[in-house]
């Protein structure tokens, strides 16, 4: 449809606004979005660098966790984690990427199952714990970078105190790589990614060598195990109740998923059939948990046989940095030196895969339910907001890694919580039994975990409604401030529709705004002579009734289409159906001028009431006072009176 002309933008609009699609193909573009640039993707191993470095890199922190949790049962209860991970997180993320291939996860499912307002304030609602998930791996994973770089032997007496002030520079530096572009944050990812991973084989081969050189290690361990915990049985089911305590050890599936529409896929990929992306993404979750599986035995077995349990302890040498106490121990102070720059480093870049995720996640929704302006389409200026927040949410809890843990493990499990249901509803609904069942039972564990996790850290539920209450406010207050925007993305009439428009070309176009009711011959025969006494116009005069019904008044954004129709043998009368009333009726006088070259009229009745309550109707239900809503809808649409459709009450 057409639209009004606007001055070029300035360069630095321009550069802003550039790619307005790019982290999220296949977000619908408003009506004066800039044309949606192509995108080719990456290889699926590159994407999963991305999300590693979130995933991977809890390896810096995850086996001392473990061993503080656990205890000896270390690597018995990081067993239980790896086969809750491979049987239950990995298939559910699996049906997830086959349910949601533009990369909207869980949330964009458990959407379709509820509508209007109740449903678009469920999505705000999990958008809040996403926000919490992604906002809080940005800054934790910085602030634990930033520890770490403190805490280092050689640069504690400088850095000393400057805690703060170095995780605010870490945060602005990922909002510049993601300034810069998307595709540079993927290069990066995959440097750290190999070079981490590297080092950590290395630390793991050392290990393991002096665990199987060192004979007693093992059986001391297995003697300690048995007499602390007694047979096979209570350990497991000691680990199965330390388990939410390692539950961090889970995340990365939620940015796997967000980050899907950057997969490559195959070259026959469309957006309604995309076979190629959805095969690559499975193989991308499959790979990463396969590599983490391995890797959290591996170091949770080397850590809790070779280093003593005090250092595990605060204050400890091996507090948060296990495997970096390994490296220095075992392979000299240079090799652990480069060891602690990679983890570094691989911390810092967690926050590209929350990023990533925030990026592609957000836009897909919250515009679309004009709950933020169009420019939240385009990357640069969600960076900035995402990096400002971050800046806030790093003041706020003082750059302090364990303030923000629960809030990061509740945010994770909410979302994943929510997946493993979404997909049992799924199989249910597709009549798969077992699927069904097993997703049941994923279900009911990460659903364990979660209620756990908040009764031992209800802080972490606190900091996600902040962030809740913060979204629905702010969504809330754009919606209305947006709430006389022309949001009707395309206006398609058909053939009979067209014919009434080309007749009423030739004289005067008008239309009769009408609120169907019993459409019989009186409700139009009655309706046109109380227009015409309302507006003192002869009899001669001629009009077509416009009918809107609305569907679901919660939409912001959607296409119309016009349906001519004759009724009771002379009344011509166009059928429309949309979220919102007045907004479909401007849409349609808009459409009528631009391909007749006229300006058409129409005419309504006032509607009865209160202004303010039938303003309230407006904003939640599509109706209320319509006349002054659609002229209004018009003047913001069109700043030239004269080019304007004229709109009459009467």
């Amino acid at each position: 449809m057409a639209t009004t002309e606007h001055p070029p933008p300035s360069r630095l609009r321009a550069w802003m606004l550039e790619g307005l699609s790019d982290m999220g193909k296949g977000i619908q573009q408003a009506p004066h979005a800039q044309p949606e640039p192509a995108h080719k993707g990456q290889r699926w191993y590159r994407v999963m660098c991305l999300t590693g470095v979130d995933y991977f890199s809890t390896l810096g922190y995850q086996p001392g966790i473990a061993a503080l949790a656990a205890g000896l049962l270390s690597p018995i209860a990081t067993i239980v984690l790896v086969v809750v991970t491979l049987a239950g997180a990995l298939p559910v993320y699996r049906r997830v990427a086959e349910e949601s291939p533009r990369g909207e996860g869980s949330i964009a499912m458990l959407e379709r199952l509820l509508s209007f307002w109740k449903g678009k304030l469920f999505v705000l609602t999990l958008l809040g714990f996403a926000a919490t998930d992604f906002l809080i791996t940005i800054t934790l994973s910085a602030a634990d970078a930033s520890t770490h770089l403190v805490e280092n032997p050689h640069l504690t007496s400088t850095l000393h105190g400057q805690q703060m002030l170095i995780t605010l520079i870490l945060v602005a530096l990922l909002g510049a790589v993601f300034l810069k572009g998307f595709l540079e944050a993927i290069g990066v990812a995959v440097a750290l990614v190999v070079v981490y991973l590297g080092l950590n084989v290395v630390v793991v081969a050392v290990g393991m060598y002096h665990v199987i050189t060192a004979g007693h290690l093992v059986t001391d361990w297995a003697g300690a195990l048995t007499t602390e915990h007694g047979n096979i049985f209570a350990m497991i089911g000691v680990s199965l109740l330390v388990f939410p305590k390692l539950a961090l050890g889970l995340s990365g599936f939620e940015t796997g998923v967000a980050v899907m529409p950057h997969v490559q896929g195959d070259p026959g990929d469309t957006e309604e059939n995309p076979q190629g992306r959805i095969r690559d993404t499975k193989k991308l979750l499959t790979a990463a948990a396969l590599i983490m599986s391995v890797f959290l035995i591996a170091t949770s077995f080397i850590t809790t046989v070779l280093i003593p349990e005090k250092e595990f302890k605060s204050g400890g040498q091996a507090n948060g940095r296990a495997l970096a106490y390994l490296s220095h121990e075992y392979l000299g102070n240079a090799f652990g030196t480069v060891y602690d720059i990679s983890t570094i480093a691989i911390l810092w870049f967690a926050g590209a895969s929350a990023m990533a995720g925030l990026l592609n996640l957000m836009p897909r929704y919250l515009p679309r339910y004009g709950m933020a302006p169009h420019w939240a389409r385009a990357v640069r200026p969600m960076v900035i907001v995402f990096t400002l927040i971050g800046f806030l949410v790093t003041w706020i809890f003082d750059a302090d890694v364990d303030a923000q843990g629960g809030a990061y493990a509740t945010g994770v499990l909410v979302l994943m919580s929510s997946a493993a249901i979404a997909v049992t509803i799924a199989a249910r609904r597709a009549q798969q039994r077992g699927w069904t069942i097993g997703f049941g039972v994923v279900s009911a564990v990460l659903l364990y975990v979660t209620v756990a996790n908040v009764i031992e850290r209800p802080d972490g539920v606190k900091i996600g409604a902040c962030f809740i209450a913060g979204i629905i406010l702010v969504s809330l207050l754009s919606r209305l401030a947006r709430a006389f925007e022309l949001r009707v993305t395309s206006v398609t009439l058909d053939d009979m529709a067209e014919r009434f428009i080309r007749d009423m070309a030739s004289r005067k176009i008008r239309f009769i705004a009408n609120e169907p009711d019993q459409r019989d011959k009186a409700e139009y025969r009655d309706k046109i002579e109380q227009i015409r006494a309302d507006n003192d116009m002869p009899e001669a005069e001629d009009f077509v009734f416009v009918e809107v019904t609305v569907v679901d008044p919660s939409e912001f954004e959607a296409g119309l289409t016009v349906r001519g129709d004759v009724l009771h043998g002379r009344y011509r009368v166009l059928t429309l159906e949309s979220s919102s009333i007045p907004n479909a009726l401007a849409a349609l006088l808009l459409h009528v001028r631009d391909t007749t070259r006229c300006i058409p009229h129409i005419y309504f009745e006032w509607t009865e009431g209160s202004p303010f309550a039938n303003f309230l109707r407006f904003f939640l239900f599509g109706q209320g006072e319509v006349a002054p809503v659609t002229r209004e809808v018009l003047r913001e649409a069109e700043p030239d009176r004269a080019r304007r459709p004229r709109v009459h009450t009467g």
